[in-house]
């Protein structure tokens, strides 16, 4: 029981480490100001078969107050009226631009074709990415997405929020998860070494999708439009972060648990194929942060200890929450933060189902 008590010591210390060291990083920042700049934006959006978003959403995308900025919709092959919604809203806006893309053999439903055809009828060179049902959360999105931008910043990662639902603890778990997903990816990316972003929310210069030969290097894997992009281009001198109120995106999240789980799935299989590093990283955090619960309980059960352990246990959760509560603060997502010790506990169980259910079976991806 001793060695047990010595990996968990070690296991605590590895905690807090990423809490403190890691994630503190982003929590603790100042205050992000906003410096309105002049840059000429894409804004791009692919959809497939998004006919009821694309209705509600696009026009509050060509309503942004700022100088010079177009719009390319995106339509992937869709069965429904997405397609013909797009033509509307290009015959609407003047600053719309719409690219058609057919069915291509070799790259049957894959978004990252779709895409790449996108991003090179795109004629600024700055390229603003969000999803088909996203929204801005206020008409200054490009002007925070796009100040964040400087002549060696040229990838910006920004934050795809979720709608809140009322009284409903899956979407809790799923904002508190999009939370501590953002917390990660962003702290990492402020001590030089991003690792991914989010297409709901995303910008950079066209030139570094060029500088990777775009998607062509992970072409064959459905998903990583987003994160595996970001996680072969972005560096510590390229890369920044925006988290400034205006320049958050809304989403409307899963409602069900079996398609939350389906979107895990998806998630984890994509970090296996991020640079050794990296899975490295979100390894040691994930497997500690499973192992200090695990060991927790079975030195409790035996009492072994109990003081000790338990003063640990509960410094552990002190720091872990106080530091979430933080990150959550910046990302106006207070409500999550009395949930966490509940919350994490679920998380942790779900990663653990996804990625041994990963082993038997593939998700399912884009549509």
């Amino acid at each position: 029981m001793h060695i047990l008590l010595y990996i968990f010591i070690g296991l605590a210390a590895i905690q807090f480490v990423y809490y403190l060291g890691v994630f503190g990083k982003f929590a603790f920042a100042k205050a992000q100001k906003i410096t309105p700049k002049r840059i000429p934006i894409s804004v791009i959006v692919c959809a497939k078969n998004e006919e009821e978003n694309v209705v509600n959403y696009i026009p509050l995308l060509a309503e942004q107050n700022y100088p010079d900025f177009e719009i390319v919709l995106i339509d992937d092959a869709s069965t429904d009226n997405t397609l013909e919604i797009f033509e509307q809203f290009e015959k609407q806006y003047p600053n719309v631009r719409l690219v058609k893309v057919e069915n291509n053999e070799a790259f049957w439903g894959n978004k990252k074709y779709a895409l790449t055809l996108g991003i090179k009828a795109a004629k600024k060179e700055y390229l603003l990415f969000t999803d088909a049902d996203c929204y801005p959360t206020s008409k200054d999105w490009i002007t925070a997405m796009s100040s964040q931008f400087t002549m060696q910043k040229t990838i910006v990662l920004g934050y795809g929020k979720y709608e809140k639902i009322a009284n409903s603890f899956l979407n809790k778990i799923i904002r508190f998860e999009n939370v501590l997903n953002t917390v990660q990816y962003f702290a990492w990316a402020k001590l030089g070494h991003p690792y991914m972003g989010v297409g709901r929310n995303m910008a950079y210069k066209k030139e570094e999708f060029f500088n990777v030969n775009g998607f062509i290097d992970h072409m064959q894997i459905r998903t990583g439009d987003d994160e595996l992009f970001i996680n072969q281009a972005a560096n510590g001198k390229n890369t920044t972060v925006a988290y400034t109120p205006e320049s958050f995106s809304y989403s409307k999240p899963k409602t069900t648990f079996s398609a939350f789980f389906n979107q895990k799935r998806r998630q984890i299989a994509t970090a296996n194929y991020f640079k050794s590093i990296d899975q490295l990283r979100l390894g040691v955090f994930y497997g500690s942060q499973l192992l200090f619960v695990l060991v927790a309980t079975v030195l409790l059960a035996f009492q072994f200890e109990w003081i000790i352990v338990l003063s640990i246990f509960v410094a552990r959760y002190v720091v872990a929450w106080t530091v979430i509560g933080f990150a959550a603060g910046k990302l106006k997502e207070n409500d999550i933060k009395l949930w966490f010790p509940v919350v994490e506990i679920v998380l942790i169980f779900t990663q653990v189902n996804a990625y041994f259910t990963n082993l038997f079976s593939k998700p399912i991806h884009w549509k």
